[in-house]
């Protein structure tokens, strides 16, 4: 795993809509990792190994994240924001922020007092952000409508292997498609093997549609987070008993496809790695889905990085799992052939 190239990924803003400079950082570093790596038009990148293969199997993870949109800029210079994505508006009153304009990132501080603390009704539309501007017309020398904003934080490595960092939802994803398409080529890959770091999710998840629609794959996964039971997280009632650094997590969910996932447990078996399950009804809230309503229709199955405190200004999740997820993903590249048989009987 190249650790320093994740903490690089995590350290770049990517709000949905913004993501080009992050996918310039993995389309470049995916130069001589794959046979060929392209980008679209929306500003997906996908990597791929035997390309001419006729049979392709397409791994997503989304580079974007949640955050603010600027909408409207006050008599004062304050700037006033929308949401983009499932943010937790308490989250950010308080709080350090980047703003990306044309010109560089510039800094800002989230307005905060006491009456604000007390309100539990807080909505984005309240939200005030200080860059030092002196009035309207100043800030707009540097900042224009529809700018993006994220929290101002670090990735820090905690112990036991886990680290804290924003936008961990779904930098890891995408971060683990494209190693372990590194490592499958390594291994000898046999079929069309395709990762993809998605644009969009968090908001429209058309640029799931674009990748798959073009690649136009036999089997897709969606690689992304999902919320644990341990340290504050929800009930195991819900969805199951997930923790932080106990490995990949397998959906259970009706639009999974069985025969996927059990190739996907039966890679986990070869490599001795121990995975967990969660069940769920309807739409997976993930690439998963768009990818699904692609072409003829796409099999598809989910693997899950653990993480805690999902879409908050610091998300918690475990080295540990990433490298996991790359060999169990890596070893079901490795593991298909032309002639699966994917029909339920």
């Amino acid at each position: 795993m190249n650790k320093e190239f994740l903490f690089e990924l995590l350290r770049t803003g990517s709000v949905s809509g913004n993501e080009a400079e992050l996918e310039k950082k993995i389309y470049d570093y995916m130069q001589d990792k794959a046979d060929q790596v392209t980008v679209d038009e929306l500003g997906n990148v996908t990597a791929a190994v035997n390309p001419s293969a006729p049979f392709k199997v397409l791994l997503a993870g989304h580079a974007d994240e949640i955050g603010l949109m600027v909408t409207a800029v006050g008599s004062d210079g304050s700037l006033m924001v929308t949401k983009i994505g499932g943010i937790y508006t308490t989250a950010y009153p308080g709080h350090k922020v980047r703003i990306y304009t044309k010109k560089g990132v510039i800094y800002g501080a989230v307005a905060n007092s006491r009456e604000i603390a007390r309100n539990s009704e807080l909505k984005p539309s309240d939200l005030r952000i200080d860059i030092g501007a002196r009035d309207r017309e100043d800030a707009l020398k540097y900042v224009e409508l529809g700018d993006t904003v994220t929290f101002d934080t670090d990735v820090r490595e905690l112990l036991n292997d886990c680290i804290s960092g924003r936008a961990l939802d779904d930098r890891l994803g995408a971060f683990i498609v494209m190693e372990a398409l590194a490592e499958a080529k390594r291994r000898g890959a046999s079929v069309g093997c395709y990762a993809a770091a998605t644009t969009g999710e968090e908001t429209t998840g058309n640029g799931a549609y674009f990748a798959a629609s073009r690649v136009r794959p036999q089997i897709a996964i969606a690689v992304d987070v999902t919320y644990t039971s341990d340290n504050c997280g929800i009930s195991e009632a819900l969805t199951g008993d997930i923790a932080v650094g106990k490995g990949p997590v397998l959906c259970n969910n009706p639009s999974i496809h069985k025969k996927v996932n059990e190739r996907l447990r039966a890679c986990a078996r070869k490599l001795d790695m121990a995975v967990q399950t969660e069940a769920a009804n309807g739409r997976t809230g993930t690439d998963g889905d768009t990818m699904h309503l692609t072409g003829v229709g796409v099999p598809f199955a989910l693997v899950s990085i653990p993480l805690r405190y999902m879409h908050n200004p610091d998300e918690v999740g475990s080295l540990r799992d990433v490298q996991a997820c790359i060999d169990l993903l890596a070893e079901f590249f490795v593991s298909c052939t032309a002639d699966m048989d994917l029909k339920p009987f």
